[in-house]
């Protein structure tokens, strides 16, 4: 099947990118010609990001990433999403009077895992030094970048909160009280002389490229990084979505006790493919487990633009996620029967709930042992509302201003392959600068990510101290016959493992290409509970866009699907790269104009 694309697949043999922003698609083209492999351009690349797209991501923030080592030949996966703090409880936000963790503010902030994340991959697989691979970030914050029209758009949608209650944010941010016009030249110095100190202080310690690195890291989190961002968790009182003001809990010590760490991915194998995901402490698993159920059908014979597709992939997915809720948590604190959730027996007993018309009722599967927690899934109260800065959106979602000002966060995702083979696939998020307010001496925000945690006793991703939300983030690393073959990925929330599937799934079964696949129009299902605050469901509702053939959203319709016809090249903001042989290819998503493939 041949398809109109809007641009090329990017192919060659040296080395090729993918990142959801031009510049940082360019910064890490820019390594591999300096030498660099792509860790290196991928670390150089997650920095820039947090620079270009600041409402999508930031040094507060966190990130997965899962790699493959030409050197080791191994796939890994690599955290940087960090716990709640040592006096984030139940009990402490019940005594707060809270029953849910506010969307934004400082309650919400977790360890801030991306800087520790980007580190540990430079140290154990780059070869450049840390300075190199900052500097491209340093100087567009010092002497400014053009500025994406929707990071103005956010800072618009925020500003009357950042005036009223967040002043170090509107000192950042804005300019005599204005938010910046799209395009403008932006700067934020403070954070450019963040990092600048960061370096001087690991180029202080001395000794070579790893000590460097090393000594970078301890000042990130046990030196003046922590000590600031304590000192603000401390002494400052912030507004939230709650409306009312609180302290963070967040402190010094729960940054000196945490680092990144790398672990074995999860997989699953299909149709001569073995798809590698991190563990269920983020959603990536709903993934394995949609193939998994997807497996006993014949998709190959579906339309990938007609109902059938469309409603099958749907209710799989109604049924991965609903497992979402009742079983995923981090496993170093919960029991995660993934053997089971994987097994061919228990995908042939769940694929039979498939039937020809849509589900309305959130169904998790029966696994012995786990009752309480399906019961308690299934009573997740299906909230409605929103608040400023709250939450993870569609990508349509992030084109709205309501009336209250709400602009809610996204995400990032980068892709690279070397010549020799490496592969990176990372997507940073969280930090935003709507997620809470700027820390004054270093220019930049905490994240929100522990309004993830539920705060019920007994669910897999009820909150406690220490403990790892189970995030949104979600890479993916693909082998085709054993041997790695592609990296890919999107920001979206609880819809990358929505937008990723339809993607692979037209790729393997109908033969698009890399951008075919990623510019053909896109689907996802709001049915079960959002894992952002105020965590809404909307069940049997399916966000599709108007480009898919209207015999086709017809038939949804009548198949009792509630649908919201979405415009065109407005859902997904997929990437991908892949290695076929020495032949390398690459494509990034048109939608919203700023995601950039590169490579020769």
């Amino acid at each position: 099947m041949t398809r109109f694309t809007t641009r090329p697949e990017i192919k060659g043999t040296f080395g090729v990118v993918a990142t959801t922003h031009w510049i940082a698609s360019a910064v890490a083209m820019g390594m591999l010609e300096r030498g660099g492999n792509a860790f290196d351009a991928a670390v150089a690349a997650g920095f820039t990001l947090q620079v270009v797209e600041p409402h999508l991501n930031g040094p507060g923030g966190d990130m997965p990433a899962i790699v493959y080592s030409a050197a080791s030949d191994r796939v890994q996966v690599l955290c940087g999403q960090g716990p709640a703090p040592r006096a984030a409880s139940i009990e402490a936000f019940r005594d707060l009077g809270l029953d849910m963790i506010p969307g934004t503010g400082l309650l919400a902030a977790t360890v801030p895992g991306a800087f520790d994340a980007w580190l540990l991959m430079l140290r154990d697989h780059g070869t450049m030094r840390l300075r190199d691979v900052l500097e491209p970030a340093i100087a567009y914050a010092r002497d400014g970048h053009p500025l994406l029209p929707r990071v103005a758009d956010t800072i618009a949608g925020v500003r009357a909160m950042f005036l009223a209650h967040w002043p170090s944010s509107a000192a950042t941010w804005l300019e005599d009280g204005e938010a910046p016009a799209p395009h403008a030249l932006f700067r934020n110095p403070v954070l450019a002389e963040t990092w600048e100190r960061l370096l001087g202080e690991a180029e202080a310690a001395g000794g070579g490229r790893e000590a460097q690195i090393e000594a970078a890291r301890t000042a990130w989190y046990r030196g003046f990084v922590a000590e600031a961002v304590d000192r603000f968790c401390r002494t400052q009182e912030v507004m939230d979505v709650s409306g009312r003001a609180h302290r963070g809990l967040l402190t010094g010590e729960d940054m000196a006790r945490w680092s990144a760490s790398w672990e074995a991915p999860l997989t699953f194998d299909y149709h001569g493919h073995t798809l590698c995901k991190t563990g269920p402490w983020g959603q990536g698993p709903a993934f394995l487990q949609t193939l998994a159920l997807l497996e006993g059908f014949d998709l190959a014979a579906m339309d990938p633009d007609g109902p059938d597709f469309v409603h099958t992939v749907t209710e799989c997915l109604k049924l991965a996620f609903a497992d979402r809720e009742a079983y995923y948590g981090d496993p170093d604190f919960v029991d995660v029967p993934m053997g089971v959730l994987l097994s061919k027996d228990y995908n042939d007993a769940r694929r039979k709930l498939v039937g020809e018309t849509a589900s309305l009722e959130l169904r998790p599967g029966h696994v012995p042992g786990f009752e309480r927690q399906v019961g308690l899934a299934r009573s997740a109260p299906a909230a409605a509302g929103t608040a400023e800065g709250a939450g993870e959106p569609t990508m349509a979602h992030l084109a709205e201003q309501r009336s209250n000002g709400e602009v809610r966060g996204d995400t990032c995702h980068v892709d690279v392959i070397d010549r020799w083979g490496n592969m990176v696939s990372a997507t940073p998020s969280g930090g935003w600068l709507q997620s809470s307010p700027v820390i004054p001496e270093l220019g930049f925000a905490l994240g929100s990510r522990a309004q993830m945690f539920r705060l019920e006793e007994g669910a897999p991703s009820s909150l406690a101290p220490g403990k790892r939300p189970r995030t949104t983030l979600s890479p993916s690393l693909l082998l085709r016959g054993g041997r790695p073959y592609m990296a890919f990925g999107t920001p979206g929330g609880d819809q990358q493992d929505q937008w990723q599937p339809i993607f692979l799934l037209r790729h393997l079964h109908h033969g698009l290409n890399l951008q075919e696949a990623i510019d053909a129009p896109l689907f996802h299902s709001e049915h079960f509970p959002g894992s952002f605050w105020p965590r809404a469901s909307k069940p049997g509702h399916l966000q599709i866009e108007a480009s898919f053939p209207k015999e086709t959203l017809r038939e949804l319709v009548r198949r009792g699907h509630l649908g919201t016809i979405q415009p065109p090249w407005s859902i997904g903001r997929l990437c991908a790269a892949a290695r076929d042989g020495k032949l390398l290819s690459a494509a990034a998503t048109p939608r919203l104009m700023q995601a950039y493939a590169v490579g020769r």
